[in-house]
């Protein structure tokens, strides 16, 4: 999978289901401020690369089978030359011990790693922003 599976910027629905997801493993308010961190890292433009198997690793995900519904039809997608969203990422933090989040796109990772583990994947990344104790 090349760049040109990629499109440039992440779909308006995307961010909801990132809200969707991160409310689930976090406080709401917390994650509305995350997704929002997202935007506007999507509107300013900064767009990373990470690679596929980089990505499982940093989350501690799984890789999904081939044969996953969501997974296949992302294949399905990129082999009639559709373009994939980037995904949206959290960042982890190695020393608290916490995973990157992959707020959306998980089956997008795991259907480019089928394609290839070195595949470089568009993402978004915000930080969670630690807080200091005054």
């Amino acid at each position: 999978m090349t760049a040109t599976h990629w499109k440039d910027e992440p779909e308006s629905h995307d961010f909801p289901a990132a809200t969707d997801y991160l409310s689930l493993v976090m406080e709401e308010e917390a994650a509305g401020h995350l997704v929002e961190a997202l935007r506007s890292e999507a509107d300013a433009g900064h767009i990373s690369r990470r690679k596929a198997k980089d990505l499982l690793r940093a989350s501690r995900l799984p890789l999904l089978d081939r044969n996953n519904a969501h997974v296949a039809s992302d294949l399905e997608k990129v082999a009639k030359g559709d373009k994939l969203s980037p995904v949206l990422v959290i960042a982890g933090d190695a020393i608290r011990g916490w995973p990157l989040i992959v707020a959306d796109g998980y089956h997008r990772v795991c259907a480019s790693y089928w394609i290839d583990e070195n595949t470089d994947i568009p993402c978004v990344i915000a930080r969670i922003k630690a807080q200091h104790k005054h």
